[in-house]
This record gives structure tokens, C-alpha cells and sequence, in this order.
């Protein structure tokens, strides 16, 4: 299940509060400036600094 536009606008990194944006394969959503990416479960974005990974 894809993100839709609306969602995207709204998503911020929970660390810096900066746009994050989606991954070309759909499965996570990145924050540039901290270099975290966020896993999409079953559509759903987990937006937890705990559960996101360093790139």
C-alpha cells in the first residue's frame, strides 16, 4: 500500500522535526539531515527513533 501526498506532507522526523521523504522502493521513509530511515509496516509508517535505522 503506498503513501499518499497528503500523508508525505504532513510526516516529519520525530528527532528534528524536518520532512522526511520516501525511500524509491517505498519501504521506509529518510530524514536527510539525520541520516534515519523509518520503516513502512504493512503500509503503516513507524515513526519511532528507536526502530529507525542509521544509512
Amino acid at each position: 500500500m503506498p503513501i499518499s501526498e497528503e500523508l508525505l506532507e504532513v510526516l516529519a522526523c520525530p528527532k528534528c522535526h524536518e520532512k522526511v521523504e520516501l525511500t524509491k522502493d517505498g519501504s521506509a521513509l529518510e530524514c536527510p539531515k539525520d541520516r534515519l530511515r523509518y520503516p513502512i509496516v504493512d503500509g503503516i509508517p513507524v515513526m519511532l527513533i528507536d526502530e529507525a535505522e542509521h544509512f
